[in-house]
């Protein structure tokens, strides 16, 4: 996603691109940077189909391998993962593409807000889903390289299976309070996408409901990182304590940097696209402000302020929406692509790709 364009002249373009790319309200799909933000959703929508399909593709064909038994846990997590993203993209980004498309308001297409709330709905379990199972893969993987005994005698298919279901359980239903009273969804700037209201104290539950949401983000970002650093600091001090003469610590050396570059690109990645959304949202809370109140209009002049806190919000919602796309990726298709490099280059001797996967 990018911030919103400046179009012929210089004027600024209220009909800027919305969540996921989306459209501006009430603007032509032939014309002006329209014709630029329908093809975005429409790639990103794309791309991010085609890394979660392929992630799930490899992880099913890791699964149907007797010896990967061991790793099941992990891939059942990667593929969840997978699916979740895609499962998200599919929901929302053709309501976007669709609501541009008609070239009218979301009111006129939504008179009884039920599409609001749905999209509203799958933007808040959409988002905070990857993140506990992100979470979760931190934890899996710290206990399998810092307590490889317990990890093998406690660590089974049911108890992964156990912890997913009850993420998508717990998170299905924080995010339907707003349906049932506590909080509620409503039609964001430029008036293309619904999600969380943070600005409107008089709905019984909404400075929760938004707080809730921004701080278990937070918070599932915190666990991951540090998880992840546990992991980068174990994996760190197993290779200076093997002799760095045999060709098995070379190749353990050689996969440890690898494990290293994916979880530095794994916290990276899940920082930059999340972490400004998030505390963007706890700032708009405390200071009882809204991209609500983004919505242009002929009689008034929004200040400076304002239309920039619009537009980082803007841009910190479609980091956020990336990061479904670079999920499958920093998780396993780089990894891979790295790994088989490395096999290559050693020629002789033969290392297993599913064996680090």
């Amino acid at each position: 996603m990018t911030p919103p364009q400046h179009c012929a002249g210089g004027r600024f373009n209220h009909t800027s691109p919305s969540l996921w790319g989306g459209a501006p309200r009430g603007a032509s799909n032939r014309t002006g940077c329209g014709a630029v933000s329908v093809a975005f959703p429409l790639s990103m929508m794309l791309a991010g189909t085609v890394g979660n399909a392929l992630a799930m593709l490899l992880v099913y064909r890791a699964c149907q391998k007797k010896e990967n038994t061991r790793k099941k846990s992990f891939l059942l997590c990667i593929g969840s993962l997978a699916l979740t993203d895609l499962t998200g993209q599919l929901l929302t980004s053709p309501v976007v593409i669709a609501v541009y498309l008609a070239s009218r308001d979301w009111q006129e297409l939504d008179p009884s807000g039920s599409l609001c709330a749905f999209f509203g709905f799958c933007m808040t379990v959409f988002g905070l889903c990857p993140l506990f199972i992100a979470s979760a893969m931190a934890v899996e993987r710290t206990l399998a390289i810092r307590a490889p005994h317990w990890y093998a005698s406690h660590m089974r298919t049911r108890v992964t299976k156990t912890v997913l279901l009850s993420i998508w359980l717990a998170v299905f239903t924080f995010a339907l309070l707003p349906i049932a009273g506590l909080g509620q969804y409503t039609l964001q700037w430029p008036g293309t996408w619904c999600f969380i209201s943070t600005g409107d104290n008089h709905v019984v539950g909404n400075t929760f409901f938004a707080s809730a949401f921004a701080f278990l983000g937070l918070c599932s970002l915190i666990v991951t990182m540090a998880c992840n650093l546990a992991t980068i600091k174990a994996l760190v001090a197993r290779c200076r304590t093997k002799p760095s003469a045999s060709q098995s610590s070379k190749q353990w050396g050689r996969i440890t940097m690898e494990t290293l570059v994916q979880l530095l690109g794994i916290m990276c990645v899940l920082f930059a696209c999340w972490s400004p959304l998030l505390t963007m949202m706890l700032k708009m809370i405390f200071s009882h402000t809204s991209v609500e109140h983004c919505k242009p209009s002929d009689s008034t002049v929004q200040s400076i302020e304002l239309q920039k806190e619009c537009n980082f919000f803007l841009t910190a919602v479609r980091l956020a929406s990336l990061n479904q796309i670079l999920d499958p990726w920093v998780y396993l298709l780089l990894r891979k692509i790295l790994l088989r490099k490395f096999c290559q280059r050693k020629g002789g001797s033969y290392l297993s790709l599913d064996a680090v996967i």
